[in-house]
């Protein structure tokens, strides 16, 4: 008898959500665990475990589980390797599936959490029917996702769609967790934005901004949005700043594989049109004039942990 779950499991920075999965795409039960508490990966993969056979316990038995899918940052699909991931605390080449899958006794496979939700942005969500797309995540850090011709793009190495990475600004760039300066990540992830807070506040002592209420090490990404929300200014130049150079990036990508759409997703997308609308802007004014009007800038269809969720567990189906 075919065996009917798969586990997915989506590792971000600061948390980890893990998710059972029926043949339909259903999340029948899920549970997280907090990523950034563990200084270890061995104390960590100890609670993922206990996670997930809490888990299979409350819904059915480990023998009914086809395998894992796994999406991690800087996870080489190739290896099963979570490879110098700037976002994690476990430095180095970490053999993840083997690890995971030396603990559950369960096939787990893994690529890069921001593939993973492309997975099932593609699969289940806003990319239904598209065979050309590029996913965004805006969260911890920033990811990306690339589908050409339907296929999710790997390069030959396993490390294809890094476009955080891409480097914004050559001179004086602020330095980014990879070890290098000026990419898109240390300025559009939500600790990207709460790092331009703090430099708008110190750049304009003069300036009125609810911002000020916070002390300055403890502004967040949230803090900006909410800010902005109650109409704030700086906080609202903020996601001008913020979105003006994703648009600039978005116009870059476009001219590389030509995507019907740019999907965003993770927290940073729920500032809505705060984002989007300086994005938008922002993209068209950059774009080679072939490429004007023709892209779609959408907001993932999917909850936000399940579309990472839900991707990671496609690969579990393939497992051997």
């Amino acid at each position: 008898m075919d065996k009917p779950y798969v586990i997915g499991i989506d590792v971000g920075g600061t948390n980890t959500v893990v998710g059972l999965v029926d043949k339909r795409g259903q999340i029948l039960i899920s549970g997280s665990i907090k990523t950034s508490k563990h200084t270890g990966v061995e104390a960590y993969l100890d609670e993922l475990t206990e996670l997930i056979e809490d888990l299979i316990s409350q819904t059915t038995t480990k023998d009914q589980i086809k395998g894992i899918g796994a999406g991690t940052p800087n996870g080489n699909y190739f290896t099963g390797s979570i490879e110098f991931a700037p976002n994690l605390n476990w430095k180095g080449v970490i053999p993840f599936a083997q690890m995971l899958e030396d603990r559950v006794g369960i096939p787990v496979a893994l690529t890069n959490d921001a593939n993973a939700a492309a997975i099932g942005e593609m699969t289940y969500g806003a990319a239904r029917g598209m065979k050309d797309f590029i996913v965004i995540t805006l969260g911890t850090g920033v990811g990306s996702g690339i589908v050409v011709n339907g296929q999710m793009v790997y390069g030959h190495d396993g490390f294809a769609g890094e476009l955080g990475h891409v480097i914004m600004r050559r001179h004086n760039g602020r330095l980014c967790g990879c070890g290098r300066a000026g990419c898109l990540e240390a300025y559009t992830s939500a600790t990207g934005v709460a790092r331009t807070a703090r430099e708008y506040l110190e750049l304009r002592p003069e300036a009125q901004t609810r911002l000020r209420t916070i002390p300055i090490d403890d502004i967040s990404s949230k803090d900006v949005f909410d800010a902005a929300m109650a109409g704030d200014e700086m906080a609202k130049e903020i996601f001008r700043f913020t979105g003006e150079m994703l648009g600039e990036a978005f116009a870059d990508f476009i001219a590389f594989s030509s995507p019907e759409a740019i999907i965003l997703f993770g927290g940073l997308a729920k500032a809505g049109d705060l984002i989007m609308n300086p994005i938008r802007e922002s993209m068209e004014k950059n774009l080679l004039n072939i490429f004007k009007n023709k892209v779609k800038l959408m907001f993932s269809d999917l909850k936000e942990s399940d579309a990472a969720v839900l991707g990671a567990s496609a690969l579990g189906w393939e497992v051997k």
